[in-house]
């Protein structure tokens, strides 16, 4: 069967939700395709330790606040996918799910989006799948020679799982930093990274990341240096369990190792370090498998946009991958601006 409206928004999570929220109020014809079976998008597949870096009130998609999460200061995974559940029904949001998407092509005046379920043709296509389902592992030598097991982030569920274990995870970012301290204290943990960690100053949190990234990018688009932005904060935001751990002594990280081998890793001078499980915490691609066929691929996979418009084909929008499709865009409270502006270009388009 063939559906055909005026924007098909590809991906249900928090992106695809906040641009049906604008489009809706501008009156415009859209359904949202989600390949996921329930609300929530990735938060739903998140580790069972999760939070968020920012309170609930800072936390919030365009029109509806998140409530708070009693007890807890920075809520945790569950509350946001009943925050998100909430928000697509109160705003009547036309979600059909689950959708896989498979392919959009150039069909005349229209884009041809080819799913498991049906085709639509729309004029315009908001493509907001993000990066979880596109984990990236880097080709450090050995990996393939290492008995043991193997997880990158979003394999890993709970302490439980490895309790007892030589456990080495890798990477300095904010997931490798959770996840290290989440199995401090169950484990036999070494924790590896490219660089010394650098954590932001413990009264920072998710808010003031905000800010910088949108600072950030406003000097970029108005030509000037680039003198600060979040990479002068630092890289991992010191939430409770991560200061816990790191206070006692929990979270000392060792550079990264140059091999693996059978039973574990061995670093440059020789020292080695056996392991049971190894998980990479190492990051994420975008998922944009489906808009090959449109030929738009630049540099390090990304499309190049400006803002968050495809510059080689107009019709098409990309919205929750990274700051090159908006300030902090792929958080929630980041995600509304870029959101709206999107819609209002689509609309623009289709309205001459």
């Amino acid at each position: 069967m063939t559906h055909v409206v005026d924007v098909v928004v590809i991906g249900g999570g928090q992106a695809g939700l906040a641009a049906g929220y604008h489009l809706r109020r501008l009156g415009l014809d859209f359904v949202v395709l989600d390949a996921q079976a329930a609300p929530g998008g990735a938060w739903r597949h998140t580790w069972d330790s999760l939070h968020l870096f920012s309170p609930a009130a800072y936390s919030s998609l365009p029109g509806r606040l998140m409530p708070p999460q009693p007890g807890e200061t920075y809520p945790d995974a569950s509350h946001v996918v009943s925050y998100l559940t909430d928000y697509e029904q109160r705003y009547e949001l036309p979600v059909v799910r689950p959708v896989r998407v498979e392919a959009v092509h150039r069909d005349g005046e229209f884009l041809r989006v080819e799913a498991d379920a049906g085709t639509w043709r729309a004029r315009a296509v908001v493509s907001a799948t993000g990066t979880w389902w596109r984990p990236f592992v880097p080709a450090v030598p050995g990996r393939t020679e290492f008995r043991g097991r193997q997880l990158h982030t979003v394999e890993y569920g709970r302490p439980a799982d490895l309790a007892g274990e030589r456990v080495i995870v890798v990477g300095g970012g904010n997931s490798g930093a959770q996840i290290a301290a989440d199995l401090a204290y169950d484990t036999d943990l070494t924790w590896v990274t490219l660089r010394e960690p650098r954590y932001l100053a413990d009264d920072i949190d998710g808010r003031a990341l905000f800010d910088h990234a949108t600072a950030r990018r406003r000097a970029l688009d108005e030509g000037r240096t680039d003198s600060g932005g979040v990479a002068s904060l630092g890289d991992i935001v010191a939430v409770p369990p991560v200061r816990e751990a790191r206070d006692a002594g929990r979270l000392k990280a060792q550079p990264m190792f140059a091999r693996l081998t059978a039973t574990g890793v061995e670093w440059a001078d020789g020292n080695r370090a056996d392991a049971d499980t190894i998980v990479w915490c190492t990051g994420f691609r975008p998922a944009l498998s489906h808009l090959a066929p449109l030929g738009l691929r630049g540099l390090r996979g990304h499309v190049p946009t400006a803002g968050t418009r495809a510059v080689g084909e107009p019709r098409l929008h990309l919205l929750g991958y990274g700051d090159w499709t908006g300030p902090a865009s792929a958080t929630l409270i980041g995600v509304g601006r870029p959101a709206r502006e999107a819609a209002r270009e689509i609309a623009r388009l289709l309205h001459g």
